[in-house]
């Protein structure tokens, strides 16, 4: 699909690596520029937790198939290395700090004026103008808590819940990734390349977006509530007798409703004038969950799901991630992929792209690079192997 398209990336943690995880993923030769030390990710456990672990399935996940460069950016010589490098890239992708590229000479302007062919992809944080620009940010701070996030899910006093281990990042990456088509894409037509910004904080808020579309269109928006008090009973969580959970997904909830009354053996509650309408079920649906709660309690999740499929209920179990990676469908849907061998990993079974090509054009996923592996092969290529080791 990428072939022939080369990526340089300068890139650490999740944001940047992510997207050019994809992209290597789809073909493209994506050249990973690490420090001696390398990409702290490849250390993740060590740095969180303090465990000594050696192996990391998340740095795998963002940089299987990608051709990995130790260059020591403190060094005029290894400077001189990338800017040959990126003279011959289509894409420069890097999340590092804008103030730190410009001083490195690694700034936008810099690298087009030597490459004017070149797509830009700078990951923020924050974004590149404003009082916090500088800010250090993480998913953690600059998608989650930030944008509105956490706040939205966290009902009455309860504290915000956790968010998983770079989920933000990887929403961030596929903008990024999006915008890097798109550069491409325009480039095609005019022969010109162009920066590209996304930030963590511009890709949180577009994704709250309905939430922060009411506020800004109204001046004010509900705020989140207990799955006790939700005001559509039928887009709610519920927990069958044997303690496993599973969703309603009734969104016209006027249509669903009787199919679930019959679902339960409550007939009754069809033309029960207390859920008459959406209106009616907004207003009692403390009463409906607890009577659905009650139903539910005394069937197994398999029972519940069997008379629900019988009947035309719209639902889906929430799944725990050891039932996830042995989910028939998840499988079939092509969510997991097979990684060989390579030097910075063994073969290993793996988290998918989220896209397929039903065309064809996209080789399998190659394998997790070492540290340096490709040093001496990527450098030598571009003339500039003296004093290289690797």
């Amino acid at each position: 699909m990428l072939e022939n398209y080369r990526v340089v990336e300068l890139g650490v943690w999740v944001a940047g690596p992510s997207a050019g995880g994809i992209l290597a993923d789809w073909g493209a030769d994506v050249i990973k520029v690490e420090p001696p030390e390398g990409d702290p990710m490849r250390r993740v456990f060590q740095l969180i937790a303090g465990h000594g672990r050696t192996e990391s399935p998340p740095f795998d996940l963002d940089n299987r198939g990608k051709r990995s460069v130790v260059l020591d950016l403190k060094d005029e010589a290894d400077r001189e290395r990338l800017h040959a490098l990126v003279r011959t890239a289509d894409v420069f992708l890097t999340n590092l700090r804008a103030g730190a590229l410009e001083r490195l000479g690694f700034g936008p302007d810099a690298l087009l004026a030597e490459n004017p062919h070149l797509v830009y992809a700078l990951v923020t944080g924050y974004g590149l103008e404003g009082p916090d620009a500088t800010r250090p940010g993480y998913d953690v701070g600059g998608f989650w808590a930030r944008t509105g996030i956490a706040a939205t899910l966290a009902a009455g006093d309860t504290p915000p819940p956790n968010i998983r281990g770079g989920f933000g990042d990887h929403v961030t990456g596929l903008a990024t990734l999006s915008g890097i088509l798109g550069a491409l894409l325009e480039r095609e037509r005019t022969g010109k390349g162009q920066v590209v910004e996304t930030s963590l904080l511009r890709t949180g808020v577009y994704c709250l977006g309905w939430d922060l579309g009411i506020q800004l269109r109204f001046g004010k928006l509900a705020g989140p509530v207990a799955r006790t008090e939700e005001m559509n009973p039928l887009v709610n969580c519920y927990r069958a007798g044997d303690g496993r959970w599973f969703w309603l997904l009734g969104v016209e909830s006027q249509r669903h409703f009787p199919n679930l009354c019959r679902s339960i053996g409550r007939e009754d509650l069809i033309d029960d004038e207390r859920f008459a309408d959406g209106r009616a079920r907004r207003h009692h649906a403390v009463e409906l969950i607890a009577i659905l709660d009650e139903a539910f309690a005394a069937s197994s999740r398999d029972e519940i799901a069997a008379a629900f499929d019988a009947h035309g209920v719209w639902w889906a179990p929430v799944l725990t991630p050891d039932e996830v990676v042995e989910d028939p469908q998840a499988i079939a849907a092509g969510a997991f992929v097979d990684v060989p061998e390579g030097g910075g990993a063994p073969a290993h079974r793996a988290v998918a792209s989220p896209v397929t090509f039903h065309g064809g054009g996209v080789p399998p996923v190659g394998p997790v690079p070492g540290l340096g592996e490709h040093t001496a092969q990527v450098i030598g290529s571009i003339g500039g192997s003296e004093g290289v080791e690797g």
